[in-house]
């Protein structure tokens, strides 16, 4: 196996490296690299380092895209154009300085071929075959902030701050830099965290430049980069716009306490073989493994991309595409499942009782859908149009829906009251644009207090929850209706 790999190379002022830089990287030769593409990014340079790259690029048009900034915008800056441009299945940053040698390019394809990586880190402080001795103090303060990183993201990182991130190029794609600086390494290490990519680490050599040969970090890079930790650390901005809503997949993983919440309300009924669409990131999966066979299903490329690395070492977890409305996706699965969970999905679909077809026709007999909806006409708002809600459900709209199509109502029950009037706080009350991060995780650190106090509440929760059977034989499930009844009245 091998990988199409483009290489970024942000350059200001570099006039007498970058010819070497560049031709280091063009006879750059791998079994792992099928095909190699150069972005050149010249952010602003005066010292006739544009000159020299109009002429090397024109000399090789095949092999390197040339793109020129009017103005210097720093490094975050120039590896966000060199980003739009990238076409290989890996992207990585190389400097212009001759710091790194790109010699080492092909040690950072191993894991993206042989262990599943999305991101790989070059270490210069890992084991090498060698490495310039140069500025101990320097040395401590990137080894402080690695520290301060890893104590944030909970990566066991040894180099943070190193210049080699190699990052699968959707990934990388999906993934809004908004630093134009030195802090792009931590944008960047904190927002993979953030995602959950599998993140590894291999040794580089690395032959570090002194000040007066042109090193452009200082003293002040320290602090700012750990201003930009504790600011990455606090805001989660971690997808760009698509046509998925991806970023309603941030504000999820926000919530990691709803999640164990609705694991505990439906686990009762989940049986030994299940489907679940909408996985997302495996917030609610997670806690409900093992079974003996998990199908998790989604739409989106990038949960879908997350989903099939979180499969690694679980014989009994699958991964795979399937649209709720796409009856075709679902007749290969026929009669394959006692479980199918649709959480947070119903809502949002055209046609909510094709749907509720389509995901029966993987029911066996007796088996159970369990669907979990938006509760509360009356709360729907704007806010409801922002995280793709068409509609939302009254009990009897919802057990209409699912009677209309075949299925029996065991359970009807509504959860989160306290979101209920958080949403209409918010909707109504408030012309809120959405639920800010900062608001969220306020709702994550108290939820366990809010499920204590949900019993005694007088209104409606915010969703609500059916459990369906499929008519035929009952299933070995295990008396789910008393067990989820204790677990409901102790919240």
């Amino acid at each position: 196996m091998s990988e199409h790999l483009s290489v970024i190379m942000p350059v200001y002022n570099e006039r007498y490296l970058v010819g070497e830089s560049i031709r280091r990287v063009l006879a750059l030769r791998s079994p792992l690299i099928t095909r190699l593409d150069l972005i050149v990014v010249d952010d602003g340079s005066t010292d006739g380092t544009r000159e020299l790259l109009r002429e090397i690029a024109a000399s090789n048009p095949d092999r390197i895209t040339y793109i020129e900034h009017e103005q210097n915008g720093g490094k975050g800056a120039a590896v966000r154009t060199g980003i739009a441009h990238a076409q290989g299945s890996v992207t990585v940053i190389q400097d212009a300085d001759l710091e790194y040698n790109p010699r080492d390019l092909p040690r950072l394809m191993v894991p993206f071929v042989t262990g599943g990586a999305d991101a790989v880190f070059g270490s210069r402080f890992m084991t090498s075959s060698y490495r310039r001795a140069l500025y101990y103090r320097h040395t401590i303060g990137n080894r402080m902030l690695t520290t301060a990183s890893n104590l944030l993201t909970d990566l066991g990182l040894t180099d943070m701050e190193t210049c080699y991130k190699a990052v699968r190029t959707q990934l990388l794609k999906s993934i809004p830099i908004r630093s134009r600086d030195f802090r792009l390494e931590v944008e960047l290490t904190f927002k993979l965290a953030k995602r959950r990519a599998r993140v590894f680490e291999v040794p580089i050599s690395y032959a570090g430049r002194t000040y007066e040969e042109g090193k452009k970090i200082g003293v002040r890079d320290v602090f700012r980069a750990l201003g930009a930790m504790v600011h990455w650390w606090l805001v989660d901005d971690m997808y760009a716009p698509d046509e998925y809503g991806s970023e309603m997949v941030g504000n999820l993983l926000a919530l990691p306490q709803l999640h164990r919440w609705v694991a505990a309300l439906v686990r009762p009924y989940v049986g030994s073989r299940v489907l679940e669409l909408g996985a997302g990131v495996a917030g609610l999966s997670g806690k409900l493994l093992p079974r003996d066979r998990y199908t998790v299903a989604d739409t989106n490329p990038h949960s879908l991309a997350y989903l099939r690395n979180f499969c690694e070492g679980k014989p009994y977890l699958e991964v795979c595409r399937l649209d709720a409305q796409v009856e075709d996706d679902f007749r290969q699965l026929h009669g394959q499942y006692d479980t199918v969970l649709a959480l947070n999905l119903l809502a949002r679909v055209h046609d909510d009782r094709a749907a509720l077809r389509n995901l029966g026709l993987a029911l066996a007999p007796g088996g159970r859908a369990i669907v979990a909806v938006p509760h509360g006409p009356q709360l729907f708002s704007h806010l409801d149009e922002l995280v793709g809600h068409r509609r939302r459900y009254t009990r009897e709209t919802l057990r209409d829906a699912l009677e209309a199509v075949g299925f029996e109502v065991e359970e009807l029950f509504d959860y989160n009251r306290f979101a209920a009037a958080a949403w209409w706080f918010n909707g109504r009350l408030l012309p809120a644009r959405g639920f800010g991060k900062p608001l969220l995780k306020a709702a994550n650190v108290t939820m366990p207090l809010w499920r204590r106090v949900e019993p005694i509440l007088p209104w409606s929760g915010a969703s609500l929850i059916a459990v369906a059977r499929r008519p035929g034989s009952h299933t070995a499930v295990g008396d789910a209706a008393a067990t989820a009844a204790g677990i409901r009245a102790v919240g």
